[in-house]
């Protein structure tokens, strides 16, 4: 069982709140990676997602995509990020899930890909543009080097593809929020809250939400149809904008509550 599914496992296990920050490696300097990090584990973070610059990031909404940018601006690489999390495995204990669409994967060259992010600590993978019928390229190696593959469902997503989607999975099941890109949401449609709870019905692991969830209010009414949230977009603008606080106010929604 690697960190990743151990993690979540211990979090329906114990009907808590998973609360999964993401961040764009090289947005403000590669060098500022471990210590974004390293403090977003102190504020209680249950695992990291942390983002590759692509130059067409078809899932990203304008926030991300101009981190993106300005990470690619200051010659960040992929090589570049695996050297900093190596450097990170050695003081941030939660899992670190990277997210990367496939392209810069399949230049990277697969076997290498996946054999740098186990030397760098990596315990899972989110590729959004992979389809679960493509998924035979890349999910051999990474169940080889145990390094749990996310997969996602959405608002679209037929129950029937969703009990497939999810019978594939050991860490947790990503449900997007919105019918469309990343960014933050004022409100969510109704249908939203009756969909998180089917899923979470359905599948046999935990059930996070994200895409459009940035205030504390929606962390906690979305929290309550599934197993927690990542949240992308709002932590992305805070780190942008050095509002540090904040950032520990959104993640301390999901932390246990002391008696």
């Amino acid at each position: 069982m690697n960190r990743l599914e151990q993690t979540f496992q211990f979090i329906k296990e114990s009907d808590t709140k998973a609360f999964v920050p993401y961040i764009m490696a090289g947005d403000g300097g590669l060098d500022c990676l471990v210590e974004r990090l390293t403090l977003l584990e102190k504020f209680g973070a249950t695992a990291i997602e942390v983002g590759v610059p692509f130059s067409d990031p078809v899932a990203d909404g304008p926030v991300i995509q101009q981190a993106g940018i300005r990470a690619l601006q200051t010659g960040t690489t992929l090589r570049g990020i695996l050297t900093e999390l190596k450097r990170a495995k050695e003081v941030v204990k939660i899992p670190i899930i990277l997210m990367t669409y496939l392209n810069p994967v399949y230049a990277y060259g697969i076997i290498k890909f996946v054999q740098e992010i186990q030397e760098a600590g990596v315990s899972g993978c989110i590729i959004p543009d992979l389809p679960l019928e493509e998924e035979h390229m890349i999910v051999p190696h990474l169940e080889a080097a145990d390094i749990e593959l996310v997969r996602l469902v959405t608002l679209t997503s037929s129950i029937e593809r969703v009990k497939q989607i999810a019978s594939h999975g050991k860490g947790f099941l990503y449900t997007v929020t919105v019918k469309g890109i990343t960014g933050t949401r004022k409100e969510f449609n109704q249908h939203l809250y009756s969909f998180l709870q089917t899923v979470s019905d359905i599948s046999p692991i935990p059930v996070l939400a994200g895409f459009g969830i940035s205030t504390p209010e929606q962390v906690e009414q979305i929290s309550t149809y599934c197993n927690g949230v990542v949240v992308g977009s709002k932590i992305v603008e805070l780190f942008a904008n050095n509002q540090i606080e904040q950032i520990e106010k959104l993640i301390s929604v999901c932390k246990p509550k002391l008696v």
